[in-house]
């Protein structure tokens, strides 16, 4: 059973869930960048990062049945919709980026709902999953939305993506401090840190796919290789971390 949406939304206005919010959020925007043009979708309970998200052409929030919905955003027209997992009320291929969080965990089938997400998805379009860590403490915990439903390693999102006929390209992690308020101010240098020295303590793990086209090959294909990071984003709080397969085709966006 899903967390009700009220208990959602009252730790997000906590000072801990706000800082939550926030270093989630730079992940998201180092790997995404600016949005102008793009058509975005949010599932499960993402209005804190589509509040960052105004520049998109149309920003969706979808929320699971069984977690209940708010209106998103306040201010303006609603554009929030209460959704079913496994039947998304939304034509194929429609969204160029999709960000799941507290969607995945507490879903009845994870792997029909990643294939869901991959329906609406645009060729060459971006999912980013966030799921707790299975090793970090925020999945142990009773007092954030992250420590319902079942937490997950990056190699585990992989191969769910993959079962989804996605590709994983790239990863990050963020919460590396516990989930106590009282610590929220240090946030910042336990982050910077914790992915030195503890990477596996993550309390969020981050997992982007894009949706790709196979090439034709007369030869077996290789063994997928893992998603990893890249020296280049490696520096202070790095966003997600590109990898590429030798084995697929992944379209230019420019083109």
């Amino acid at each position: 059973m899903r967390r009700d949406v009220t208990e959602i939304r009252s730790f997000y206005a906590s000072p801990l869930g706000q800082t939550a919010a926030r270093l989630i959020g730079a992940r998201l925007s180092d790997a995404w960048g600016p949005l102008t043009g793009q058509d975005v979708l949010g599932l499960g309970y993402a209005a804190p990062w589509l509040e960052e998200m105004r520049e998109a052409r149309r920003a969706v929030c979808a929320m699971p049945h069984g977690q209940g919905a708010e209106a998103w955003p306040r201010a303006a027209r609603c554009r929030t919709t209460l959704v079913e997992d496994e039947a998304l009320p939304f034509g194929t291929g429609v969204f160029d980026r999709i960000v799941a969080v507290h969607a995945i965990e507490e879903a009845t089938d994870p792997l029909a709902l990643v294939r869901e997400l991959g329906r609406v998805l645009k060729p060459s379009g971006r999912l980013v999953l966030v799921v707790a860590g299975r090793g970090g403490l925020w999945a142990r915990s009773e007092n954030t939305p992250f420590g319902d439903g079942r937490p997950y390693s990056r190699s585990q999102l992989e191969r769910l993506v993959r079962d989804a006929e996605l590709e994983p390209f790239a990863w990050s992690q963020a919460l590396f401090g516990p989930p106590w308020e009282r610590l929220a101010g240090a946030a910042d240098l336990m982050e910077a840190w914790g992915s030195r020295l503890v990477p596996g303590a993550a309390g969020v793990v981050l997992l982007e796919a894009v949706k790709v086209q196979l090439a034709l090959r007369s030869r077996p294909v290789a063994a997928p290789a893992r998603a990893r990071r890249s020296k280049g984003l490696t520096p202070q709080p790095a966003g997600l971390t590109p990898t590429r397969r030798t084995d697929v085709e992944i379209p230019d966006e420019r083109d």
